[in-house]
């Protein structure tokens, strides 16, 4: 086998070598990069809310510019509401509530202070939401409200408040460090409250507080303003019936439900993913190319000195086994470039994720290892096949 190295080494094209490995490289990332980025990606899209069911629909009423004008198009009557609670599909069925008072808020996070704005609350019946009741409770007399507040403010602040004052990113297990300060007004009355942030919620547009409160609250700060509401919370038995679709569709009401979204979102995913593996596999196949090409020339030199050491004795298969170990020794070591290049890009993509989906778990990179060990091996595969069948033409002196 050292004579057989011997030859070998004076025919190498360390060009051939360095095109075959860096063209490997690039199409061996762009496959692994996009597996494990799709892999990332898909649980921002499909992360449960975790204080409502996935089967709750919020039901709304298209805005149209005269329903803007005159402000009442968007609300739902007592005779819709009936309608729509009567309806056989409904199972569970609550209204949002508003408040018809003046809010301000103070937040600030370890003693700094980020937001002073007026805001509203809304509140839906306390059996939509999943989340330990003792938690989610106020009794009049209380100075701290339980509050839910939407991701898009736990995203603004990471993205932009954070990033710019120097301040630790929030997730979700952080709530306590962000101090929530409430001063109500309203029927000559002024109170403040301390707000207890419990969590986030994806479903959510607006700020979320008990029912009790709001209830003991609207009483208190504008004692006899029933405003009728404009969304409404309905949990239905089969969300794929075309009988819930088509009742909306003939009403002209809206789901504000991120779920169709999201599946049209991963679809687009997957496309783009898969045209960028496709992409790589091609740059891949055309480095295998570039290989088999690279140890065709090489034996092909050695053709005359190859089938003499075939005639002394050698077997086809001692005789192939440096171009083997060299095709494995390359592709190994491409392997370990990639999955390297790889870890360090996941690293940067996976602190915007996890900013944009604190959530989110950071899972392994097994899968991509898994999957580039089963190109490794089926590449090796293929070239010691054609490596080998070269060989045994010489023995046979066909070429």
């Amino acid at each position: 086998m050292n004579i057989v190295w011997k030859l070998l080494r004076q025919h190498i094209s360390m060009p051939q070598m360095f095109g075959f490995f860096f063209a490997n490289l690039f199409g061996m990332l762009i496959v692994l990069l996009g597996y494990q980025f799709f892999q990332d990606v898909v649980p921002v899209f499909t992360a449960e809310d975790s204080f409502m069911k996935q089967g709750y629909l919020i039901v709304s009423k298209k805005v149209g510019t005269a329903g803007t004008i005159s402000g009442r198009a968007s609300m739902f009557d007592n005779a819709e509401i009936d309608e729509l609670k009567d309806q056989k599909f409904v199972t569970k069925f609550g209204v949002f509530t508003s408040t018809d008072y003046k809010v301000l808020a103070n937040m600030s996070i370890n003693g700094v202070n980020i937001a002073n704005t007026e805001l509203f609350f809304e509140s839906i019946p306390d059996e939509f939401i999943e989340v330990d009741k003792s938690l989610w409770q106020y009794k009049p007399g209380d100075h701290v409200v339980p509050i839910i507040l939407p991701k898009t403010y736990l995203t603004i602040y990471n993205f932009g408040f954070a990033q710019s004052h120097s301040l630790p990113k929030l997730s979700e297990g952080l709530v306590g460090m962000i101090d929530f300060r409430l001063f109500i007004q309203g029927n000559h009355h002024e109170a403040s409250f301390q707000g207890k942030v419990i969590g986030f919620s994806g479903k959510l547009s607006s700020i979320l507080v008990p029912q009790s409160f709001m209830d003991w609250s609207n009483d208190y700060f504008s004692p006899g303003r029933n405003a009728e509401p404009t969304r409404l919370i309905l949990e239905v038995g089969n969300p794929s019936d075309m009988a819930v679709s088509k009742y909306f569709d003939k009403k002209g009401y809206e789901l504000e439900d991120d779920k169709l979204n999201s599946e049209k979102s991963i679809y687009f995913l997957k496309l783009v993913v898969m045209i960028v593996m496709t992409v790589g596999l091609v740059i891949s196949v055309l480095s295998f190319y570039i290989l088999m090409l690279s140890i065709y020339l090489l034996v092909q030199k050695n053709a005359d000195k190859l089938e003499n050491l075939l005639l002394i004795g050698y077997s086809p298969g001692a005789v192939a086994k440096p171009y083997q170990l060299l095709t494995l020794a390359l592709n190994a070591v491409v392997l370990v470039v990639a999955l390297s290049v790889l870890f360090f890009i996941r690293g940067y993509y996976m602190d915007i994720i996890q900013t944009l989906q604190p959530a989110v778990d950071d899972s392994s990179m097994i899968p991509s290892f898994i999957l580039g060990l089963i190109l490794l091996l089926l590449v090796t595969v293929l070239n010691v096949a054609v490596i080998r069948r070269k060989i045994l033409r010489i023995w046979f002196r066909k070429d």
